[in-house]
């Protein structure tokens, strides 16, 4: 990857504007591995490369632009595209809110589909009935016929809005459950808003949603 690419995808990926020193540190490595250089050529190299990039963006082909923002770089729609940036985003779903036990519930039906509520109980330890209407509501599951059981029980999967929310092409591009939970953990953690009452709710075989925010396809404008 040249160092031009791996300056634009840092740019594109920071939260907030990203000096260049901390570019330095960060392509330093990899500079250094390819071609020895000391601290002062890649600081050249990183300052060149990014002086490429603010031209290459500058251009009427480009809808967005790569400025300097208190005394860093970050990417923004230029000017002239806002209106239709807006119009594009109010235009789009907004993101769905989901509890802790909701998204532990879709993890187990992703990757066990399809499968019924007492599958689902069963890996959970819990009573899951409740947060299944809350999938079924936000469509982000849908029923797949009746298990051929004793009592016939409903098989749930996940639906085309379900890939469409985690930028899936399809199921196979799940990550392994253990990925899954740290994305979880590291995405919703911060949206959690803490249940009342959990302890005992728990013990009474039922769950109080705590909501956390399930990615969505709208897009902001990036400013």
């Amino acid at each position: 990857m040249s160092l031009k690419a791996q300056l634009e995808a840092i740019i594109y990926a920071a939260e907030t504007p990203i000096t260049a020193e901390q570019l330095v540190q960060l392509v330093k490595e990899p500079v250094s591995a390819e071609g020895a250089a000391d601290e002062p050529e890649v600081k050249s190299r990183v300052r060149a490369a990014l002086e490429e990039l603010l031209a290459d963006y500058s251009s009427q082909d480009h809808g967005i632009e790569i400025r300097q923002v208190a005394g860093g770089y970050r990417m923004s729609t230029k000017p002239e595209q806002h209106e239709m940036v807006r119009g594009f985003a109010k235009s789009l779903k907004p993101p769905i809110r989901l509890s802790l036990p909701a998204l532990e519930t879709l993890a187990v039906i992703a990757y066990k589909q399809p499968a019924t509520v007492p599958e689902i109980n069963e890996i959970r330890g819990v009573d899951s009935g409740g947060v299944i209407a809350t999938l079924l509501d936000r469509k982000l599951i849908t029923t797949s016929g009746r298990k051929q059981v004793i009592g016939r029980p409903i098989l749930y999967k996940t639906t085309k809005e379900f890939l469409m929310r985690f930028g899936l092409k399809d199921v196979n591009e799940l990550p392994s459950m253990e990925e899954f939970e740290k994305l979880v953990a590291e995405s919703f953690q911060a949206e959690l808003i803490p249940a009342e009452n959990a302890a005992s709710d728990h013990s009474n075989g039922t769950e109080q949603e705590s909501e956390a925010t399930v990615p969505s396809d709208s897009a902001e404008e990036i400013a």
